[in-house]
């Protein structure tokens, strides 16, 4: 993919409709990466996984969320809910500063610092 493109989302039809023509007509996944103006690693991806799983390895999965980003808003939540956040906000913590920096700010300002440059006197 080239800078500041894009990136292109392929549906069911359209994977299947590559594969097809790769069987049918038996061009190469060079070939139909020129055709369809898509990586013929990618093509050839979507060849072996329609050949172990047929048409339900194109299905869309719905992947679940942050199940606390929700959290961070919600005004009414539960003491057992608020405290679980808590928890996870101190694990993610406790993370950061196993692998060395900080975070300063919140939202589009945060910025994070490695604890070498910060000054813990």
């Amino acid at each position: 993919m080239k800078k500041g493109q894009k990136k292109r989302i392929w549906t069911k039809e359209e994977k299947l409709k590559i594969i097809k023509r790769y069987s049918e007509e038996h061009l190469s996944a060079r070939e139909l990466g020129k055709i369809y103006n898509a990586d013929h690693s990618m093509i050839c991806r979507w060849i072996r996984e329609y050949a172990v799983k047929g048409e339900v390895a194109f299905e869309e999965v719905k992947r679940s969320g942050n199940k606390y980003a929700a959290l961070h808003t919600s005004k009414n939540i539960s003491e057992a809910e608020r405290l679980k956040l808590e928890i996870a906000k101190l694990r993610v913590e406790n993370e950061r500063l196993k692998k060395g920096y900080v975070v300063k700010g919140v939202g589009a300002n945060k910025e994070f610092v490695t604890i070498k440059d910060v000054n813990t006197k």
